[in-house]
C-alpha cells in the first residue's frame, strides 16, 4: 500500500517536472506589472513549501518501508 502510494506521488512529481519543463522552453514574456511579480513570488514560494513537505513526507514514507 505505502509502495503505490509513493510511487503514485512519484508519478505525480514527474508529470510536475515535465509541465515546469515544458514551460521553460517557452519564450519569456514582455514585461510584467511590479505587483504581479511579487504576487507570483509568494505563490512560488507557498507551493514550494508544499512540494518540501511532500518530498520530505515521501522520504519518511520510503524509509519506513525500507527501516
Amino acid at each position: 500500500m505505502a509502495d503505490e502510494r509513493a510511487l503514485a506521488a512519484i508519478t505525480r512529481i514527474e508529470r510536475a517536472l515535465a509541465r515546469i519543463e515544458a514551460a521553460a522552453s517557452r519564450p519569456k514574456p514582455g514585461a510584467t506589472d511590479p505587483d504581479e511579480l511579487r504576487q507570483l513570488r509568494d505563490v512560488h514560494q507557498a507551493l514550494r513549501a508544499k512540494v518540501e513537505g511532500a518530498i520530505g513526507q515521501i522520504d519518511r514514507l520510503l524509509e519506513a518501508e525500507a527501516g
